[in-house]
């Protein structure tokens, strides 16, 4: 059974995953927030495709969607570190190939159970400063 923490740990693995292979598809990306900049000064398309994921830069921040359908919607601060909300962790649940309805609260205990290495950057945004949420 697929648990809410499994889902915040699966959700920061594949976003982990994904800026990976962006980085090594799009140069000269060194952080995924990059990527705003890359399209306000038109050096790459606001959406396309990149490292075996479809892209699409909005507002703030970039909605990454796998081979298999899976959604990875990021936020960024202005420092670049790339943010998340419970929203985001629900559109990722729903959109797995065996997708999941978590509650916002079932999701407040899995990311309050994984501080740290989790880090609420501001009410109900977190981010992942290491490379992996293998906890």
């Amino acid at each position: 059974m697929t648990t809410a923490r499994d889902l915040v740990i699966g959700y920061v693995n594949a976003l982990h995953a994904a800026v990976g292979a962006m980085r090594a598809a799009i140069s000269p990306l060194e952080q995924l927030a990059d990527m705003l900049h890359l399209t306000r000064s038109h050096q790459i398309s606001r959406s396309g495709e990149a490292g075996g994921y479809s892209y699409k830069v909005h507002g703030a921040g970039c909605r990454l969607t796998s081979q298999d359908c899976t959604v990875i919607d990021v936020d960024f601060t202005a420092e670049g570190a790339e943010i998340f909300d419970f929203w985001r962790l629900r559109c990722y649940a729903q959109s797995l190939p065996e997708p999941h309805d978590p509650t916002v609260e079932d999701l407040r205990s899995a990311v309050e159970s994984l501080k740290p290495p989790l880090v609420e950057v501001r009410p109900g945004w977190f981010t992942m400063p290491n490379a992996n949420a293998s906890t």
